[in-house]
């Protein structure tokens, strides 16, 4: 296998490990830890992708990146702000429509 393909390789494996721990896990910091790590395994195909066909992967990476520390910086103050007020991160005890 070639480069290209053992680093899409890579990519899908840590997207799948993502996909299953946001749809297997309750706890919102977790979640938010899977999240980034499928936005990392998109960063690194965008990478390999741009070994083969030109620099416009690297602006793409550039983007995602700065999508994925604007979502950090707003997920946690939520992520706090929701620990703050029901004391859980666990997302089956948070009801946010009920006080």
């Amino acid at each position: 296998m070639d480069l290209l393909g053992s680093a899409l390789a890579v990519s899908a494996i840590l997207f799948s490990m993502g996909v299953a721990g946001v749809l297997l896990r309750r706890n919102a910091i977790i979640m938010f830890m899977c999240i980034e790590l499928m936005l990392n395994a998109v960063n690194l195909s965008f990478v390999a992708l741009a070994q083969q066909l030109g620099p416009e992967g690297h602006v793409f990476v550039l983007f995602v990146m700065a999508v994925a520390a604007a979502e950090a910086a707003v997920g946690l103050a939520i992520i706090i702000a929701i620990y703050r007020h029901k004391e859980t991160v666990n997302l089956d005890k948070v009801n946010l429509l009920s006080g």
